[in-house]
């Protein structure tokens, strides 16, 4: 499945110099990350539920191509990596410009926590599906704990 989600810039996504500012990107990146997740009957209402969460580890942005003011800019969703158990997982997104050129590159390192007991912890069975229908990138890799 193919997921991507196009977004209006706005006056505050940008500095002083008119460049989308950096953290904009990773903002836009988390907003594709939840819609996703909605996407598949999992919205953060259902997060809440199961006392789960998403964390990052690590989140890499390489940058490529200038996005101006008021531009339309669209956020696709690849799955790089996941663990067998569906605890971990490796995301990538693309973040493309009005006329398509490639302008970000998002990759993000993450697991879900049990917000009670603050550790690591595999989806419940309701989540399991949650990467199922995701798009592969052509480097996927199984996640080895």
């Amino acid at each position: 499945m193919n997921f991507k989600v196009s977004f209006n810039t706005k006056w505050s996504d940008f500095d002083p110099n008119r460049h989308m500012r950096h953290t904009a990107y990773n903002d836009y990146a988390a907003e594709v990350r939840v819609r996703f997740f909605k996407e598949q009957n999992f919205s953060i209402e259902e997060f809440t539920k199961h006392n789960i969460g998403p964390i990052l580890f690590t989140e890499e942005t390489s940058f490529r191509k200038e996005i101006h003011l008021g531009e339309t800019i669209t956020v696709d969703f690849k799955v790089l990596g996941l663990s067998t158990n569906n605890e971990r997982w490796k995301i990538e997104h693309r973040v493309f410009n009005e006329t398509g050129k490639l302008s970000a590159t998002i990759k993000v390192y993450g697991a879900w926590i049990d917000l009670t007991k603050r550790k690591l912890t595999t989806p419940p069975k309701k989540a399991q599906h949650l990467f199922d229908n995701a798009e592969k990138s052509e480097n996927f890799e199984e996640i080895f704990l």
